[in-house]
């Protein structure tokens, strides 16, 4: 058995994770002085942000865009806490555009808010009264969302934080509290505008994981307002493993330790509180249990109660397992001859194919296109990394699992094909993942990917908190509010941060 890895003279803290929800509460804590163990997994930190390296080309795995770099971001917040320098990036403008099904023209998301208007009015005339609401609902959420509140609260503690947050602006909120998307459309008579409904549906299935019809309003209101100034979206140069590869650097500068390939198998519980991981070091084969007054646990709901086991409590298990079913993403890299990409090719862009068929499955592909010079391949070539959502059963339980790779892999060129100039002469690499390929690699419960669907069940007030039924176990991560998105996690972070402290004042 090793030596302590988590110092006696402070409080100890050891984080189960090292996606970019689990290096921002450790190297918060290591800010503030906790003594903070990370336990990953995978061979690199970042998990779902991270990268691989193949023939020159550098490919992001999953999240391909960052929020909150702004000044006032909720990354911004963070580094400028940790006193370190946000990584370099760019704007995406647009940022995305988005090919209806039959059109060659795109919807162009643009950062400008003036510009996006102009872009919507025009291409969903009529719909200006639905718009008007959303950025309403999204000035107040935003502004409310800033001041740190506590979703759901758990305890008087929580609750006081959440009403602190509440100003008289917020309560302009309240009535659309159990609205979905799919109301709000109805509201204004717009529920038979197809075009409309069909890129509502792209651009909440990416950040929401359902349709227009099941996505809370109130979380739709930010994911569609997002975009544009005084927010945005961005390019991080590089690659995605610049923002892991900062906070890993903050957390070591502060004392922490972060172990990679050491798997945690269990969460020990004693009289109703976390006291302790039992971790496996890969290389090794070795096993032991570390003790600590509080665990972050930076995974999915589903990956929580299986590290818990018998003590997970009824509860809590049972909600978990009545959950809608996840989903998985089927992703190809590519790795191209310049040549290959059309001129001024926006670095984020959207594709449905067949009108009738569904949203993912590789009938609708969410694109991202390197840039010329942002590091990801070599001088005169370029990546294409596209993903469409799938269901992980049918990966975990076929039986030809190379053939469906296969033909997934094909499906998704060609489509691809109908845009970029993919032949043998500008193909250089090809690689994908799939379900299977994410459980592996981040250890999600069957590879899932995207956190909870946000349904008025399971979002904001009504979903997992952070703070768990076990005392000193945490959750930090997609599973939590606000969602998905390393912006997202890093809320999540930020609450699980400050309940600890309060936890121990």
């Amino acid at each position: 058995m090793p030596n302590s890895l988590v110092g006696n003279d402070q409080t100890r803290v050891i984080v189960i994770g090292a996606g970019i929800g689990g290096l921002t509460a450790g190297a918060l804590l290591a800010h503030k002085g906790y003594s903070v163990l990370i336990l990953d997994q995978a061979i690199v930190p970042g998990g779902c942000a991270s990268t691989f390296k193949r023939r020159g080309f550098t490919f992001d795995v999953g999240a391909t865009q960052v929020a909150g770099l702004e000044p006032g971001g909720i990354h911004h917040r963070i580094f400028s806490e940790l006193e370190i320098e946000p990584p370099e990036a760019t704007p995406c403008n647009p940022a995305c555009a988005v090919y209806l099904p039959g059109e060659v023209t795109p919807i162009n998301v643009w950062r400008d808010p003036q510009e996006w208007e102009k872009e919507r009015s025009r291409q969903f005339p009529g719909s200006e009264p639905f718009w008007k609401l959303i950025a309403t609902l999204f000035h107040a959420s935003w502004e409310f969302q800033g001041r740190d509140p506590v979703l759901p609260p758990r305890n008087i503690w929580d609750l006081w934080q959440l009403t602190k947050a509440v100003r008289s602006s917020t309560l302009i909120t309240v009535p659309y509290t159990l609205f979905t998307v799919g109301d709000a459309l109805r509201l204004y008579g717009l529920e038979k505008d197809q075009r409309l409904r069909t890129f509502l549906d792209l651009q909440l299935k990416l950040y929401s994981q359902v349709s227009a019809e099941e996505t809370a309003l109130l979380y739709a209101a930010t994911a569609l307002s997002v975009s544009q100034l005084p927010q945005g979206l961005f390019h991080l140069q590089g690659s995605m493993q610049t923002l892991s590869d900062r906070l890993v650097s903050a957390f070591e500068r502060d004392g922490g330790t972060l172990l990679m390939q050491h798997t945690v198998e269990h969460i020990n519980v004693e009289q109703g509180k976390a006291t302790a991981v039992v971790i496996r070091n890969q290389k090794t084969n070795e096993v032991w249990t570390e003790a600590a007054d509080h665990i972050v646990a930076n995974v999915t709901v589903q990956n929580l109660v299986q590290l818990l086991g018998e003590n997970a409590p009824r509860g809590y298990k049972q909600r978990v397992e009545k959950l809608p079913k996840p989903s998985g993403a089927f992703v190809v890299y590519l790795g191209v001859d310049e040549s290959a990409i059309p001129a001024g090719c926006p670095p984020h862009l959207q594709f449905m194919y067949n009108a009738d068929g569904p949203i993912g499955e590789n009938n609708s592909l969410f694109v991202s296109v390197s840039r010329l010079g942002d590091g990801r391949a070599p001088k005169g070539k370029a990546t294409i990394i596209a993903s469409s959502f799938v269901d992980p059963e049918k990966w975990l339980g076929t039986e030809d699992y190379e053939a469906l790779k296969q033909q997934y892999t094909s499906d998704a060129i060609a489509h691809l094909g109908k845009f970029f100039y993919l032949k043998p002469e500008t193909i250089i690499h090809v690689e994908a993942a799939t379900p299977r390929t994410f459980a592996r690699y981040t250890a999600r419960d069957r590879g899932i990917v995207g956190g909870i669907g946000q349904r008025i069940p399971t979002f904001g007030p009504f979903g997992f908190a952070n703070r768990t039924p076990i005392n000193h176990l945490w959750l930090v991560g997609d599973s939590t509010h606000p969602g998905e998105g390393t912006a997202g996690v890093s809320y999540s972070a930020l609450t699980v941060v400050k309940q600890i402290e309060a936890a121990g004042s």
